[in-house]
């Protein structure tokens, strides 16, 4: 990478969700190591100030709370307005996924959970940061970034009702991009199983089967999705929205399934 695009995020700040461990803090890193300041937001403060104290000194500052709680978003924006004077990239990375099993097993109350979580926290976000005058994120040429996933577009045994629920990030992530350009781009990345404690029930003592799917016969890392979200939340993205990057090793194209 030339020294031009080292430090693509000089003078930029970003508020990446989900960020104490994981897809999130990886992302967090690359940003700062890209010049930008950052806020980091999770539920639990312990493991979000042991994140936070990872970052060169001045670089994070750190929120906690649970991403779908406007009361939350609305301390965050808080805060970047005054610490950080403003904001020009949103990561949308919280989600969960709290049951295995089929759709015909799941309760009901855990898939409305799964849903506001992972869809309609993502849709508060981007509502707020573009309410908040102070945060001027249309005027600084806002970039929004969701995390979809693969599961999104083929189901995967388990995981059924997190899997619509990143059809519906992709679905919004696409909706959003035709409503608010040209001032705002928003893309998403669908990631197959990255190595992370959140996706560990997908691959643990299988580690070798599941990598057997993917032509570059490895699991992805928290790396590689923070380097296509710093490509796609970067200018040299400049022409890129409504686009949803499939992030996989090549197992979408292999025929496999996450």
């Amino acid at each position: 990478m030339s020294e031009q695009h080292t430090r693509r995020f000089d003078g930029r700040t970003a508020v990446v969700t989900g960020a104490s461990r994981g897809i999130g803090l990886a992302i967090a890193h690359r940003l700062v190591a890209e010049g930008a300041r950052v806020c980091i937001t999770a539920r639990r403060p312990g493991p979000l100030a042991e994140a936070a104290a990872t970052f060169p000194e001045g670089t994070v500052v750190t929120v906690a709370g649970k991403a779908h709680d406007p009361e939350h978003r609305r301390e965050v924006h808080d805060t970047v307005a005054r610490e950080l004077g403003g904001l020009d990239v949103l990561v949308n990375n919280a989600g969960i996924n709290p049951v295995f099993g089929p759709l015909t097993d799941l309760e009901h109350g855990a898939a409305v959970k799964i849903l506001d979580v992972n869809v309609l926290a993502a849709l508060g976000w981007v509502q707020d940061v573009l309410a908040y005058r102070g945060l001027a994120f249309a005027e600084r040429r806002g970039v929004v970034v969701n995390l979809s996933s693969v599961t999104g577009d083929t189901p995967a045994p388990g995981i059924g009702m997190y899997g619509i629920s990143k059809a519906a990030v992709a679905h919004l992530t696409r909706t959003l991009a035709a409503e608010l350009g040209p001032e705002v781009r928003v893309n998403a990345i669908a990631q197959a199983i990255v190595k992370t404690v959140f996706a560990q029930a997908l691959y643990e003592g299988k580690e070798e089967e599941v990598i057997a799917q993917y032509p570059l016969k490895r699991l992805g890392q928290p790396e590689d999705v923070a380097a296509a979200v710093a490509f796609l939340a970067s200018d040299d993205a400049a022409w890129v929205t409504g686009h949803v990057l499939t992030l996989d090793g090549g197992l979408s194209a292999a025929g496999g399934t996450a």
